[in-house]
């Protein structure tokens, strides 16, 4: 039997708990189906699936910004720290600690560098020497922002761009980031870079990510624990490196098999089987 010491050593800390949840736009079109997930405190949990799939659905349903899309959260909950926030303020679930870094590297053009990456501190009261220190530690994690923090934002490279909205989302002292598609549209040794420097924050600043993404291949190299949505659903979860492992994830989402690399037709002709949801 395990004594009380071993039960709190298998209980996992989650921070954030999606339960059973709906999301309807405009009063009609349902477009997640019950999906239930949860996110450990101080871990990467990746939420992957294809274009359509519900991931950038689900981010906003967790930081209040679907009401901004005429969508809602119709059934299920959604807990942070063990508080409903599914229909709080999305200026209410910021000041918990969960900041979202949206699809699109979502900088303000006319701005510079540095002025965006302020602009993550304005909900902050701790004083101008303690936002100038996480500004620094900022400019420690992306050494180019520094090189450019005098830039027009709009004038700079997809790659600075999604540095910055990182940034900025860092500048707020958040204790929870949703990273939207962070890869998307980047050479793969930005996004290389991009993880790295998720990692790096992780595990250095204990900030919890939850990030949905396409690219499976790199979510799971550095995320610990994932989830595969289709469809609104939940299809398929585990550690990371079981996923990386799993036959049908190599197959469908990797494009591979034991026999090698799968055409494109087979991968469509093994969507068709949909092995998991039988």
């Amino acid at each position: 039997m395990l004594d009380d010491t071993d039960t709190a050593a298998v209980q996992v800390d989650n921070v954030l708990e999606v339960n059973n949840i709906e999301v309807i736009y405009n009063h009609v079109i349902l477009v997640l189906k019950g999906v239930s997930l949860n996110v450990p405190k101080g871990g990467i949990t990746a939420l992957l699936g294809g274009n359509g799939a519900g991931k950038t659905t689900t981010l906003k349903a967790i930081s209040g910004l679907l009401a901004s899309e005429r969508g809602e959260v119709t059934k299920g909950s959604i807990k942070y720290r063990g508080e409903p926030i599914h229909h709080a303020d999305p200026a209410e679930t910021v000041k918990k600690g969960v900041v979202q870094v949206m699809e699109g590297r979502h900088c303000f053009e006319h701005l510079t560098i540095e002025e965006n990456l302020l602009t993550g501190a304005y909900t902050r009261s701790d004083g101008t020497a303690a936002i100038n220190a996480d500004l620094e530690m900022v400019y420690d994690y992306f050494p180019r922002l520094k090189e450019r923090r005098r830039s027009q934002a709009g004038y700079t490279s997809g790659g600075e761009q999604q540095m910055c909205a990182v940034g900025r989302a860092l500048m707020s002292k958040p204790e929870t980031i949703l990273l939207d598609e962070p890869s998307m549209g980047l050479a793969p040794q930005l996004v290389e870079q991009i993880f790295e420097i998720v990692k790096s924050i992780n595990e250095e600043q204990g900030v919890t990510f939850l990030l949905a993404e396409q690219n499976t291949n790199v979510a799971l190299r550095f995320a610990h624990y994932g989830y595969i949505l289709e469809s609104g659903r939940v299809v398929m979860d585990g550690p990371a490196k079981d996923l990386r492992e799993n036959q049908d994830v190599k197959e469908f989402y990797l494009g591979l098999s034991d026999e090698g690399r799968k055409s494109y037709r087979d991968v469509r002709s093994y969507r068709r089987r949909k092995r998991w949801l039988s």
